[in-house]
């Protein structure tokens, strides 16, 4: 129920998409899809999500945690004379389930009509599958929404809530795991804070997956020693993703709130 999807359609839906997102759209296959984003001229992520590239006029944004309406309202004034329509569709609903479909692997999605897609959402330690249909309502059963939430965690996918919107770069979110930029296709929103800092080996921050004996909560300090490190930015019953330095003493402990916290492995695989 927190995944929405915003359908940008039209002649010009994937030439707007490719100059606005920091992904490479136009070399996105038909029936493909992979991770990417749209950030601030200063290369903050105001929202990260998976695009799907139905055909060559048809692009789906899935939208994790990102309001949808609020982004449609906000691309729609880069639009100018270009031709294409971007805009929220609530009737399509967003299921999960931890297992395999027949058809969806990586990247490519699996059609059913033309408005019903399964898509692999599988990586390390784990089969998982997203189904869009119309009218489709995901079960409403919490344990299984933070199960979810805890496996994207766990492979370095950042749930973002409205408090770090417009506060990190894609190298701080460690999103060259995902896949979800490129330093490569040219000019869009931030790209070139994103290039200068992939270019000059300027990342100095970037995720970090913590375990903790109590939930975690978002925007909490991360102390390293008596210093303040980092910042929760995702969690998940009791684990968590933190920004953190990417240079940092090995036996060094790490604090939230006055308890220790271990740092545990990124899965990976989950990049498309």
């Amino acid at each position: 129920a927190d995944h929405r999807v915003l359908v940008l359609q039209g002649p010009d839906a994937v030439r707007f998409a490719h100059a606005q997102f920091m992904s490479d759209v136009v070399g996105l296959a038909d029936g493909n899809w992979q991770w990417s984003g749209w950030l601030t001229p200063k290369g903050r992520v105001v929202a990260l999500f998976a695009v799907l590239k139905l055909d060559p006029q048809h692009l789906w944004l899935l939208l994790p945690d990102a309001d949808p309406d609020a982004l449609a309202a906000e691309l729609r004034r880069f639009i100018f004379r270009s031709k294409l329509t971007v805009q929220a569709r609530p009737e399509l609903g967003v299921s999960g389930t931890f297992a395999n479909d027949s058809q969806a692997r990586g990247a490519v999605v699996a059609m059913r009509g033309e408005t019903s897609v399964a898509m692999d959402f599988s990586a390390d330690g784990g089969t998982r599958t997203l189904t869009i249909a119309p009218g489709l309502r995901a079960a409403d059963d919490p344990a299984a929404m933070s199960s979810w939430r805890a496996f994207d965690l766990t492979h370095g996918l950042p749930r973002l809530d409205s408090s770090q919107v417009d506060r990190w770069t894609p190298q701080q979110l460690s999103l060259d795991r995902l896949q979800a930029y490129s330093v490569k296709k040219g000019c869009y929103p931030g790209q070139e804070i994103v290039a200068r800092t992939h270019f000059l080996g300027q990342a100095k921050r970037g995720l970090v997956l913590l375990g903790g004996d109590a939930p975690f909560a978002v925007g909490a300090e991360v102390f390293a020693g008596e210093r303040v490190a980092g910042t929760i930015v995702s969690s998940a019953g009791l684990i968590a993703l933190a920004v953190l330095p990417l240079a940092r003493e090995p036996d060094q402990a790490l604090t939230v709130n006055g308890a220790e916290v271990r740092e545990r492995p990124l899965q990976d695989a989950l990049a498309r």
